[in-house]
């Protein structure tokens, strides 16, 4: 038998093997419309403009549930945040210890009362009309299982926004979202609501601390229609300081969990179109990683060169190789010229 250490199992704790069970809603439970749960590890700088993004919708605790989820943060106080900023209207939840980010959104999933459950980073952001859009979804397509709007990125540390181009011109149900959605990751979490009978019949967000969301979208389309309105109500920062993204990016863990979730996906695919769909997910993603050496070169050097590698690992598609190979050699130059 292989010896197991303690880091090892510690850490197999937190990354679920199997999609953690949601336990329904006691039937005595008074339950409202919507559940929005907001995780948070060290986002103080940012979580009361997460909070606030929420409370100007003005809906109330009849119809809707608000609660932050603290990992057991250890900069700032956030329950004084979560108090000064919502008052008695927002929930605060702590865990007695920091259980990781999939264990934590689990804890926000069971948490949720509402039969609506969205998901909300504690850095990022919804827009005015959010709520209202996506109710109209739901309302409109009662056999969706989830429902989304257009995203724009916040770069950085930065308010300059990057809107997503429009999956669709007008809202409704996506064709063939799941193979769409399975080459490359269409959306972000911000922008999403899932119904909680979804996630109770599904599980919840498990395998990988970095794509997690993918394999989730992925696995609820292949059971259910989603939903879309191309109105931009959504903000996600990317990759903020000290970030789990940012972090993976450097060690390039990024890369071993994307492997495993392109591996899981295959499970959702008509076995028929498996082969095309890692081939092009695998292309797709390799091509990200290149495109964030050639940005990192500049001021990390290591992670640019961790990327650059992590993308021949994921494809030997002769696009991606001769990429590549122009990548190196041109940083290569530059490098000798700068030093």
């Amino acid at each position: 038998m292989t010896n197991i250490s303690k880091n090892e199992l510690a850490e197999s704790s937190r990354i679920p093997c199997s999609p953690p069970k949601i336990a329904t809603v006691p039937t005595q439970v008074e339950r409202p419309l919507w559940s929005v749960m907001i995780p948070t590890y060290n986002d103080l700088p940012h979580l009361q403009e997460t909070m606030e993004s929420v409370l100007s919708h003005k809906i109330g605790p009849e119809r809707m549930q608000i609660a932050v989820i603290d990992d057991c943060s250890t900069k700032g106080d956030v329950m004084e945040t979560v108090q000064s900023t919502g008052g008695d209207r927002i929930e605060y939840f702590r865990q007695h210890k920091n259980v990781g980010s999939l264990r934590n959104f689990e804890t926000c999933i069971n948490h949720s009362n509402g039969r609506w459950v969205h998901i909300l980073h504690g850095d990022d952001m919804v827009m005015p009309g959010f709520y209202e859009e996506i109710e109209m979804l739901f309302n409109k397509y009662p056999e969706a299982g989830a429902a989304f709007t257009n995203t724009a990125h916040t770069l950085a540390e930065s308010n300059i926004l990057e809107v997503h181009a429009h999956l669709a011109s007008e809202p409704g149900i996506l064709n063939d979202f799941l193979l769409q959605n399975a080459q490359r990751l269409l959306l972000q979490p911000p922008s999403i609501v899932v119904k909680r009978s979804v996630y109770e019949q599904l599980g919840g967000f498990y395998a990988a601390h970095y794509g997690e969301d993918w394999e989730m979208w992925t696995r609820i389309a292949a059971h259910y229609p989603i939903a879309y309105s191309p109105k931009c109500l959504a903000h996600y920062r990317y990759w903020t300081n000290n970030s789990i993204t940012q972090t993976f990016i450097a060690t390039g863990q990024n890369v071993r969990d994307i492997i495993n979730v392109i591996n899981i996906m295959q499970n959702y695919i008509p076995l028929d179109q498996r082969a095309r769909i890692r081939r092009l997910a695998s292309k797709n993603y390799a091509l990200y990683c290149l495109s964030l050496a050639d940005s990192l070169f500049t001021h990390d050097k290591k992670a640019a060169i961790v990327q650059a590698k992590g993308a021949m690992r994921l494809t030997k598609d002769l696009k991606v190789f001769y990429l590549f190979l122009k990548h190196m050699a041109k940083h290569t130059l530059l490098y000798r010229i700068m030093t």
